[in-house]
């Protein structure tokens, strides 16, 4: 019966998040999947945003919860009472930061375990930032994004084509 949590800024909610969600939710009894405010982050969407667009992305998927914090991610796992925190990997660029915020995490809540869930290849090349980029040139965004954030990018960025 183990709680996990799914943190991130989540700037958009991209296909390659609902695919780790969808993973780690067959994983754990229950998951929180949850939009942290990150200070060296400038974000598009405000947090009730994000929010809203992960919620639309999970709905019917059983035990997932979307909520939003900012505190510390320990802490708010606690308060969960959640033992796991779940990080996706797409390359191993991204593995430095990672296992560096994992140690710290350890160091901070030693009854928390990190767990990495590697990236679907598909979504290799995936992230927040060239999606908004892409979106923001007016390209297709289909399937890079569930359905619902791809109208919400529409609408922030309209359908601009060079």
């Amino acid at each position: 019966m183990i709680v996990a949590v799914y943190a991130g800024s989540f700037d958009p909610p991209t296909c390659g998040h609902e695919d780790i969600i969808r993973r780690a939710a067959a994983i754990f009894r229950e998951l929180h999947v949850t939009v942290f405010t990150n200070p060296e982050k400038r974000t598009a969407f405000s947090v009730a945003d994000r929010v809203d667009m992960l919620k639309h992305m999970v709905a019917g998927m059983q035990h997932v919860s979307v909520d939003s914090c900012q505190s510390l991610l320990v802490d708010y796992a606690s308060a969960k009472n959640a033992s796991i925190i779940v990080r996706g990997l797409r390359a191993v660029s991204d593995f430095d930061y990672e296992f560096t915020m994992a140690l710290m995490n350890k160091k901070l809540a030693p009854h928390i375990e990190t767990v990495f869930i590697m990236t679907n290849p598909e979504y290799l090349y995936l992230s927040s930032s060239k999606v908004k980029e892409l979106a923001s040139l007016g390209a297709d965004i289909g399937g890079l994004v569930p359905p619902y954030v791809e109208t919400r990018l529409k609408e922030m960025f309209g359908s601009r084509k060079s």
